[in-house]
């Protein structure tokens, strides 16, 4: 990769990560221009001057207590090159947003964002005396000024955003895609700073739902199909949701779903129904593994829809949760003595559960699964464990696992973050290709210093 775009990555990169909000230890402003006369103007960006003292203020900002600053004369005067094409770039992108008489920056929603963040840095002080000592060491006086920094910091960053949002909804950006070597080297750059990876794990599971006996299906088609004929005599879909509907999760909202696109999880059956359907217009009963719907479509749009629902699910007993168990317990059986999982997924495991789960975090997983997966490496079979429904324990459902890869903490691998770089270093690239366009258009002046 040439120095040139090296360069211009780095600006961007630091532009893109560098926050109004750094932690108060050890972002000192050096001077301003009240404090000495050698404060200089290092650069000008259409009628603007940057000065060194804005630079000197980015770089503590940037390396808190000098934390990682390069120690040899040359490669500190580099970065300092590179912190005023930041505040240039930061500038030029300010100008843009202020020529725009459509971008407007609430007073509002600067004083929220400089509230949040007075907020979380006070926080970190156990009294209010430390706090506005460590003020005074990074050169705010008092809270006030601290604020009014905090406030300009702000809304130059709002304008900011507000401006590259309204380039992406326009079209107006076009994505550039960064090169595996640029991804690499990025990674291999800031490695360190990656979070370390935890402990993830991959399996496999067949959940087993507790079977409604037929004449419980057929009572509940036939309520399914009563609620329908008052429906379509008029009464109001959401109310009959807040009655009728035994989806726990939608029933205060009337049903509501929300917008929803093909292949975000829905069963199948639900989505063809969803998406067949004029707004309005009540569904007969469509059956899932969850029960029987009677769907109404709110709002449509060419690749969405806003959907409603009331959900009537089949009464299960004693004996069906029983069933259940056993048929868990056999599952298990089988598969340990070496039974296809394929095999036994596709006779056995709910149609309305994930059939596998792929790097997840050991740690985020819920107490049941970690529980169940505890020292299990690959190829390793959970014992039976029960997923407990609270609003009724009958429907609660038995889980068989097959751990397929278990991967232990460590450093951060590039395969893991490879795709998260690659996105990143898009924005900042479409981002840095926009600020060139500003510059060619604009008068730049960076000074030799």
């Amino acid at each position: 990769m040439s120095r040139t775009r090296v360069s211009g990555l780095l600006v961007a990169l630091i532009l893109i990560g560098s926050g109004a909000a750094a932690p108060l230890r050890g972002l000192q402003r050096p001077f301003s221009p009240a404090d000495s006369v050698a404060d200089r103007i290092v650069a000008v960006v259409g009628n603007k001057a940057i000065l060194q003292s804005q630079v000197d203020e980015r770089l503590f900002q940037d390396f808190p207590q000098g934390k990682g600053l390069p120690r040899s004369p040359d490669s500190l005067k580099l970065l300092r090159h590179d912190l005023a094409e930041v505040l240039v770039n930061e500038e030029l992108m300010v100008q843009e947003a202020q020529r725009d008489t459509t971008i407007k920056v609430l007073d509002d929603d600067v004083t929220k964002s400089v509230d949040e963040n007075i907020k979380a840095t006070r926080a970190r002080f156990a009294t209010e005396e430390a706090y506005r000592r460590d003020l005074r060491i990074t050169g705010f006086e008092t809270p006030d000024e601290y604020r009014s920094w905090l406030t300009e910091q702000q809304r130059r960053r709002l304008l900011i955003n507000k401006l590259m949002s309204k380039l992406r909804s326009g079209g107006k950006l076009k994505q550039v895609a960064p090169t595996e070597r640029e991804i690499r080297d990025y990674f291999d750059k800031y490695k360190a700073s990656f979070p370390a990876r935890p402990e993830v794990i991959s399996f496999r599971q067949i959940i087993v739902a507790p079977p409604p006996k037929p004449a419980a299906k057929a009572r509940a088609l036939a309520l399914a199909d009563s609620i329908l004929a008052e429906l379509r005599k008029g009464a109001d879909v959401a109310a009959a949701a807040r009655r009728f509907t035994m989806d726990v999760a939608t029933r205060e909202t009337g049903g509501e779903i929300g917008w929803v696109r093909r292949g975000q999880g829905l069963d199948l059956h639900f989505e063809d129904v969803a998406f067949s359907l004029r707004p309005g217009v009540v569904s007969d009963p469509v059956e899932t593994p969850f029960g029987y719907h009677l769907i109404q479509v709110e709002r449509s749009q060419p690749a969405e829809v806003q959907v409603r629902h009331i959900l009537v699910m089949p009464a299960v007993d004693s004996a069906d949760a029983d069933s259940a168990r056993r048929v868990a317990e056999r599952v298990h059986e089988l598969a340990a003595k070496g039974a296809s999982f394929d095999s036994l997924q596709r006779i056995s495991h709910d149609k309305g559960e994930e059939r596998e789960v792929v790097s997840y975090p050991v740690d985020s997983l819920p107490a049941t699964y970690r529980g169940a997966l505890a020292g299990l490496g690959e190829g390793k079979i959970a014992p039976v464990f029960r997923l407990e429904a609270a609003a009724d324990p009958l429907r609660s459902k038995y889980a068989v696992l097959l751990v397929t890869a278990r991967v232990p903490a460590g450093e951060a691998r590039y395969e893991d973050v490879k795709e998260r770089i690659r996105e990143g270093l898009s924005d900042q690239l479409t981002q840095q290709r926009y600020i060139e366009r500003l510059r060619r258009a604009t008068l730049v002046e960076l000074r030799p210093g």
